[in-house]
């Protein structure tokens, strides 16, 4: 164990609370819990958290409850200023930012850096929305009558955030929903409340941000987590996690006390496919990075490898290669892709995918060392459709190549699983990707690139088990907003009475 790093060192946000944010106040959590956040590569001790209790859950969406009418009549252009002057924090703070993802979440420095542009690109997106929400005015079959539809905001919003990429995916949600007049109560994940929440915090307090607007609960899911879902206070549940997970969100938030709307972004088995037509050398490098990209640990990642026999020992070959030559190791080490897996639970469940993978006949074509929770690259190649590598979502940097005799096979493969999120293939031909692509049953599909790409002004979302709702842009307003029938009778009614 090495000597705990302060989060007043250059490397780390200057004098970022280790504590809750409710109602405007820092304080310490009730819980008789306390969280050790750590480095992933070494176990460095980042900080100590108080965690929360269902008491604080409770006064968090009070908080919230009290100060959402008062946010949503804001003029639009004050909302607007808040979420431009958090953006800025962040732009401001970058590199100490971009550190604390790499040190608490284990990014290397490409996916840090692609993950705080993001974030940044995405709130200054939601700045936008206060006025491009829209209204109706619809004509009536009663004389004298106009039907008005005013978008209003759906009020309190619960969002709960994952590890992987824990700082957009908290702002995602989190700035749509302020933008558009809620208020928010934000769940971050165990292994990453710094950058999963407390940094969006500080970057909305040090805005102006209402006292209340945004509060953060830190706890484990199994003290807090049905609380935060189950309370009648929200109008919403923003999840992003695992299909499982999200699936009993889903349930505990109809069957509450009150029902309440869920948006789920959930699991992904990404199909990255390459026809017989493709440039190799393009469909090499973007599958390497398509896979690799932070230790694969993310739910757009390419999850299998569809290729036409054509040229499937031409592209495992080359792949291999290619998969050979990425850095491995220490995340803090600017030249790493692949760096720690997030924790040992993790840690274990791939050893076990490894295992079983050639347990059932898949052939190793790379397959490198296991040192501590850093796993190198492992690839392997002849894995068939029954196989555990082909049918589950690995989350971590290990990956099967599947042979599809012709295109109408790898159209049938892609589509042979339980989740829908995203997508790839790789041809020469954009018109014969396109036909492709509008036959694979996903969310999203990229011709020619990684499966792994987010827009702020694009939908993001799946079909089937990977999830419900969209998010970002125009589909971000209709989430985070509910529409409100007007009827104005301008003329007396005569009634039949």
């Amino acid at each position: 164990m090495t000597e705990p790093h302060t989060l007043t060192s250059p490397q780390f946000l200057d004098q970022l609370p280790s504590e809750l944010f409710i109602g405007g106040q820092w304080r310490e959590g009730t819980s008789q819990r306390t969280l050790r956040t750590t480095n992933p590569f070494d176990d460095t001790l980042l900080a100590e958290i108080r965690q929360a209790s269902t008491a604080d859950v409770d006064a968090a969406y009070q908080a919230a409850a009290d100060a959402q009418p008062g946010w949503a009549s804001l003029p639009p252009a004050k909302r607007s200023a808040v979420l431009g002057k958090a953006a800025d924090y962040l732009q401001e703070h970058f590199e100490q930012v971009l550190q604390l993802l790499v040190a608490e979440s284990g990014s290397s420095h490409l996916k840090a850096n692609i993950e705080l542009s993001g974030t940044i690109a995405a709130i200054r997106e939601a700045a936008t929305f206060p006025t491009r929400v829209h209204g109706k005015i619809l004509p009536s079959n009663a004389p004298g009558k106009e039907n008005r539809v005013y978008r209003e905001p759906v009020g309190v919003v619960a969002v709960i955030s994952p590890w992987n990429f824990p700082l957009l995916l908290s702002a995602r949600s989190v700035a749509p929903a302020l933008a558009l007049g809620n208020t928010v109560v934000l769940k971050p994940a165990s292994d990453t409340p710094l950058t999963g929440a407390l940094v969006l915090a500080k970057a909305f307090e040090t805005a102006g941000l209402a006292a209340g607007a945004l509060n953060t609960v830190i706890g484990s899911g199994s003290e807090i987590g049905d609380h935060v879902v189950t309370h009648p206070t929200p109008s919403l549940v923003s999840f992003t996690g695992s299909t499982p997970v999200g699936q009993n969100v889903g349930k505990l938030a109809i069957a509450g006390e009150r029902m309440k709307r869920v948006s789920l972004e959930l699991g992904g088995n990404a199909p990255f496919v390459v026809l017989s037509d493709a440039d190799l050398d393009q469909a090499v490098k973007a599958a390497a990075l398509g896979k690799f990209l932070h230790q694969g640990q993310i739910c757009m990642a390419i999850n299998r490898i569809i290729v036409e026999d054509a040229v499937y020992d031409e592209f495992v070959e080359r792949f291999a290669a290619q998969v050979k030559e990425l850095k491995y190791g220490d995340a803090a080490d600017p030249a790493t892709l692949v760096g720690p897996i997030i924790n040992d639970s993790q840690l274990a469940g791939l050893r076990g995918k490894i295992d079983t993978a050639r347990e059932q006949g898949a052939r190793p074509v790379v397959a490198g060392p296991i040192t501590g929770r850093v796993i190198a690259p492992h690839v392997f190649a002849e894995v068939t459709s029954d196989m555990e590598l082909f049918r589950e979502e690995i989350f971590g940097p290990v990956v099967g190549i599947t042979r599809a005799a012709d295109e109408a096979e790898a159209l049938r493969l892609a589509n042979d699983t339980e989740f829908g999120l995203s997508s790839a293939v790789f041809t020469s031909d954009i018109e014969r990707g396109v036909r492709f692509a509008r036959g694979i049953k996903a969310g999203m599909t990229h011709i020619n690139d990684i499966t792994a790409n987010d827009e702020p002004h694009v939908m993001f979302g799946g079909e089937k088990n990977s999830g419900l709702g969209r998010f970002n842009g125009e589909w971000a307003i209709e989430e985070f907003t509910t529409d409100h029938w007007i009827g104005v009778q301008g003329t007396a009614k005569k009634y039949p009475f």
